[in-house]
Order: C-alpha cells, then structure tokens, then sequence
C-alpha cells in the first residue's frame, strides 16, 4: 500500500467508484487508489449474474457522459455487456495501476491532528485527505424470514449471488418473489425447467419495454459523437418530463399509468382469473415500476404455476404454502432482491472525535445532499441516501456527486492541512425539505410498503424530485454548507 498520503481513497469499483477515478484524475488529482474487495471491477454488474439479468434504463443513458459507450448493441444492455463496459472503462482511462482488487476496507478513522483517513485494509494501511465511499445500495442480497429454509434438501441459491453451476433443465424450480430480478429471470428459465413455480407475495405494476437490438445503421450514427448527445437528451428528457408531471406524487399520471400498465396486462394475459391474481391493489409507482414484454407469457407456459397463497414453510423437498398443498421442489431460487443500507451497514467508518457512521445513523440514514455526514471530514459518500432514482439513470446523480467532491478537493487543495466539514444545520435543512416533499409522495400515499422504507417506514432511499433539480443544488460546493476546519495541536478541530 502507498506510504505517502493519498489525494483520496475510493472505495468500490462499480460505476460510481470508476467514475470518481476519471474525474479525479481528469482534474489534476492522479494520486488515489480505488480499493474493490472483488477479484473483478464491475459491482452490481460483477455480481448479479442470473440469467436474463439486464438494465431498465436505456444503454445510451446507462452510461457516464464524459466515457460513454458509444456501441451498445441493444436498447437494453444485458449483463454480460455492461460489465464488457465497466472492465473497459479501466483500460481506456488507465486505470489498471491505481486499482486494488481483492482488497477489503476493514475500517476507517479520521485523524484531526493531521487532516488525514486512516484506512486499514486486509492487505495493509494507507492514509487519504479525502475519503469516497462508492459501495453501492443494491448487492447485499436480503434473504426472505421462511421458517425450514435451512432445511431445504436440494439447491438454494439468491439471484444477487447467482451460481453458474445451478442445473435448472428438466428440474423443479420455485421462485420466491416477483420484483425485478424475478420478472428477468421466470421467462429466461421457463423453457428449461421441468416445472417452475413462482411464489408470489404481491404483484408488480408492469410497463411494456419495448426492447430492440440496434441495427448496423443505428449503431454507426449513434457512434457520432452530436448524434449520440442528441439520442441521449431525448431519452433523459422522456424520464425528466415524468417527474415534472408528478410521476413522485399520486396525480393523473399515476392514473395513466396503471391504465397502460392494465392494458399491458389484459392484452398479455386472457384469463380473467390470473389477471385479477396480477393486479397490483396499491397505486403504480409506490414499489418499483418494472418493465418487462416476456414476463406475463412465461407465465401462460403449461409448465408454469403461478402461486399466491403464502409460504407456510420450507420442507427438505420442497415449500408448503398457507393453503397446506406442497410444491415440490429440486432448486429453490430466491429473488429477494437487496438491503438497501447493507453496504453502508458493514463499514467501519469512525469520524472526529471517534464518532461511528453507526452511531450517527442510528436513528436512521442521514447525509447533506445524499454526499456528506456532519461529524465526518473529507468523508464524501456516492449514492448515499436518499439518492436513488425511480424514474432516470441514478448514473445522472452520480455526475453531480462527484462534481461535488472535486469542487471540495480543489478547495482543500487551496487550503492545505484543513479538512472539509459539512455544517450540522445545513444537514437539517436538506433533511427537513426531504421530509417535507416525501410526506405527500407516492411511497408514503401509494397504498404499500417497499424496501424503499426503512424500519421506521421512512424513505430513506430515494429522490422526491427531479435530476434536474438535484443536480442544480449539487454539483456546485458552496461554502456556506460547509465548514473549513483547521488542526489544534491537541488534535481537535477548530473553525
């Protein structure tokens, strides 16, 4: 590990982590590491494997705007293809000697005598004016509370954990789950399995997807530079104009969606009966939106069962359900999807006068703009809370995020030996507007509970809001938000 300090440690090697490597470096600051523990970059991409595993957000903007792919092959890239991406990014922006894969962060402290992170990593120390948390929310998978899943005899194995080696020709395979690792997976093992069976707890509102491969013409004008910019505005602006008209709120659109949504599914599904089991009794947008074309008529295949009454237990062979009938089952796949606070759970990040990041959230998630943490110097987190997105790219917020940490190393690089803090009632003030605006929103309103919520049933998750409006309050630090400390000799901060 480096001896000398670093300009900043990065940690995490998905989008977020990448992105924050090639803005820093762009901007004069080459001296940083990005410590992944994987043995690949990738993150969520690396390690949600299934099959039929894919993005819902258009390839032209699921990518970073200042490195993007120029040559996708699909409107919905798959995931073979964004990790293709993500592994190239490294090697375009020569990222390769400043990455340390196979690394775990075992824990972090803020030294206020020296301004600097003290980091320990299972292969060694560094130190880092600023740290960037760039873990992710969704690779930490959320396994379901089914009493006997122990004792289940055959394979188990969750969609966020995918094993290649799981066998699913000519067996019985359940599903636990319908959300959106479950809709890609169903139509991409239902031609293989003996019999599927797919436990469903609630049903998902469903939105036509309309995917494509691109042509040969398509994908030689959309390596043109202006074209590509252009192609991409109008898929950004298509998701923008969504949230303007109320898309975060139960409004007319709400009603127009669950109308195109219903459509989808009568002109899907025939049988009034398994429509009825489909349909969704909360309002769209309150749990993620999915959008899938294959998913209803997977579930039309004669080997297909689609079942809703509760799981009762996991037997060695198999899952009885509330209704005492048995399925039984050689693979149990669980599509459970994530813990969203996972990733932030398991750092051990201690601030100014050792102050835990467990401690300060103990009430629940908390950062100015979703990036920083009072208590917290030169900590900056990426997609941290209330960040995430229901209706855009979140690699949007992410461009603004790290525009944010840039301005605050340049500011620090004007200012040597001062640490970088954000002011407790600037904190407030965000938390208090975020409280505000979620307290009429479609997730506090729709008629459901999500992982959106946490254990005190507060989003704490995602944006109430447009990109366009985050972006405007968060790519440009302002110092009226932050405080600039310097060290006493005792070691403590003073303003």
């Amino acid at each position: 590990m480096s001896e000398a300090p670093l300009d900043l440690a990065i940690v995490g090697a998905g989008f977020s982590g990448l992105a924050m490597a090639i803005r820093a470096d762009r901007a004069g600051f080459g001296r940083f590491l990005i410590l992944e523990k994987g043995e690949r970059v990738g993150g969520t991409w690396r390690d949600n494997t299934y099959p039929g595993a894919a993005s819902d957000v258009p390839a032209h903007l699921y990518t970073l705007s200042f490195a993007p792919g120029a040559d996708w092959s699909r409107l919905y890239p798959r995931q073979a293809e964004i990790q293709a991406h993500l592994e190239d990014l490294v090697a375009r922006h020569g990222l390769g000697s400043r990455l340390r894969l196979g690394t775990t962060l075992r824990g972090a402290a803020f030294d206020a005598a020296s301004g600097l992170w003290r980091i320990e990593t299972d292969r060694g120390s560094l130190s880092a004016r600023i740290l960037v948390t760039a873990v992710g929310a969704l690779h930490h998978p959320a396994l379901p509370d089914l009493p006997g899943l122990a004792s289940f005899s055959g394979e188990t194995v969750h969609t966020g954990a995918w094993n290649p080696a799981c066998a699913l020709t000519g067996r019985r395979v359940g599903v636990v789950g319908t959300g959106a690792s479950a809709v890609q997976i169903v139509p991409a093992i239902a031609e293989a399995a003996a019999r599927l069976t797919l436990f469903q707890r609630t049903p998902p509102w469903i939105l036509p997807r309309g995917d494509r491969p691109y042509g040969a013409r398509a994908r030689r004008l959309l390596r043109i530079g202006p074209l590509r910019r252009l192609y991409r505005a109008g898929l950004f602006w298509r998701r923008e104009v969504l949230a303007l008209l109320g898309f975060t709120r139960v409004s007319h659109l709400t009603a127009g969606g669950e109308a195109l949504a219903r459509a989808h599914l009568r002109a899907a599904i025939p049988d009034p009966a398994l429509r009825r089991r489909l349909t969704p009794a909360y309002r769209l947008g309150c749990k993620r939106v999915l959008l899938s074309d294959d998913f209803y008529p997977a579930l039309l295949r004669p080997n297909v069962d689609l079942v809703t009454a509760p799981i009762r237990a996991v037997r060695p062979r198999g899952v009885v359900t509330a209704d005492g009938t048995e399925h039984p089952l050689d693979v149990l796949i669980l599509a459970t999807g994530f813990s969203p606070a996972g990733s932030f759970d398991r750092l051990d990040i201690a601030g100014r006068g050792g102050l835990r990041l467990a401690q300060a959230w103990r009430t629940g998630a908390d950062a100015f703009r979703g990036i920083s943490v009072a208590g917290f110097p030169n900590l900056f987190l990426l997609l941290g809370p209330n960040t995430g997105l229901g209706h855009n790219s979140v690699l949007l917020m992410v461009e603004a995020q790290v525009d944010h940490v840039i301005g605050a190393l340049r500011l620090l690089r004007r200012h040597p030996g001062r640490a970088l803090e954000v002011r407790p009632e600037a904190q407030g003030r965000f938390r208090a507007g975020i409280d505000a605006r979620l307290a009429d929103s479609i997730w506090a309103r729709g008629g459901c509970g999500s992982w959106y919520l946490d254990g005190q049933g507060r989003n704490r998750t995602l944006w109430p809001g447009t990109v366009t409006s985050y972006r405007l309050g968060t790519r440009r630090l302002r110092l009226r938000d932050y405080a600039l400390r310097a060290p006493d000799a005792d070691g403590s901060a003073s303003a």
